[in-house]
């Protein structure tokens, strides 16, 4: 078996008498994408910072394409791409420069010409980075991120600012980098983003994983009740752990078609609210 991308044992780190990560482990294989969810403050972002080798852990062991981040070497530092929620300004810089600039770092860069194309800014290849819009810039953050041809991307919030139909052409370049055979870590807000892209995610709540699997199984997505509604006369609605008997009786009853039908099994999102809902009303509760 190939060895992880990421392997991360009993990881603390803790600011003064807070623990921002509190005993965390992960193991992320080659050339999957895997989202890292949690509220501001559960320690998600201290995570990924240690990872990337901007922050060193307290305790624990960390191991990022066999090394270790908190010692890198400009050979790792070239074998990682990072997208940050935020980047410092680049001026009046134009984006074909600035690419291309950022290609010389690297020892195998990506054409730069393909990389503006892949990300959507040819038409803007010669505007200043202060005239691009919050997500053309967001755009020429993944374009930097993507130049050095990485073998692990980290990706900070990557689609904050835009518009549902950027989001979705963000997606297609990520899963033409995943086509490529990168490692992808994601963080997001946006639920259906981590659901749609990763193979697996992770729910940190409290410096702690509360939450791993598969976006279509977590918390028991898959065997959890149903919630059944329809009309009869007046909104009815129930919950079965049967939901295709159910109907079928219901269906029995109406002598075929059932009014306003709807079968709904819990979303990712209603499992990581309970998830955070509850490991937040524990800590709440602590003496």
């Amino acid at each position: 078996m190939a060895e992880p991308a990421i392997l991360v044992s009993a990881l603390h780190k803790a600011y003064g008498d807070t623990y921002a990560v509190d005993g965390v482990d992960l193991a992320i294989d080659p050339g999957e994408c895997f989202a890292l969810l949690g509220p501001n403050g559960a320690g998600k972002t201290t995570t990924v910072e240690i990872l990337e080798g901007y922050r060193h852990a307290d305790a624990g062991t960390v191991s990022v394409l066999g090394e270790d981040p908190s010692r890198p070497t400009p050979g790792w530092r070239a074998r990682i791409g990072i997208v940050l929620q935020s980047a410092a300004d680049l001026a009046d810089l134009r984006v074909d420069e600035v690419v291309r600039h950022f290609s010389t770092y690297y020892p195998n860069p990506r054409d730069f010409d393909q990389v503006i194309s892949a990300v959507g800014l040819t038409e803007k290849r010669r505007s200043k980075v202060t005239d691009l819009s919050g997500g053309q810039r967001r755009r020429l953050d993944v374009a930097l991120g993507i130049i050095g041809r990485p073998e692990l991307l980290f990706l900070d919030e990557p689609t904050t600012g835009f518009d549902p139909e950027a989001r979705r052409e963000f997606w297609d370049l990520i899963a033409s980098l995943r086509v490529d055979g990168a490692t992808i870590l994601l963080t997001t807000h946006y639920l259906e983003e981590a659901e749609h892209l990763a193979d697996r995610v992770a729910v940190i709540v409290d410096g702690r994983i509360a939450a791993l699997g598969d976006p279509a199984t977590l918390g028991g997505r898959r065997t959890a009740e149903a919630l059944v509604s329809w009309r009869d006369g007046e909104p009815r609605e129930a919950r079965t752990s049967a939901p295709t008997r159910f109907v079928q009786e219901l269906a029995a009853q109406f002598g075929g078609e059932i009014p306003e039908l709807a079968v709904r099994r819990p979303t990712l999102e209603d499992v990581y609210l309970k998830l955070v809902g509850a490991r937040t009303s524990e800590t709440d509760e602590a003496p």
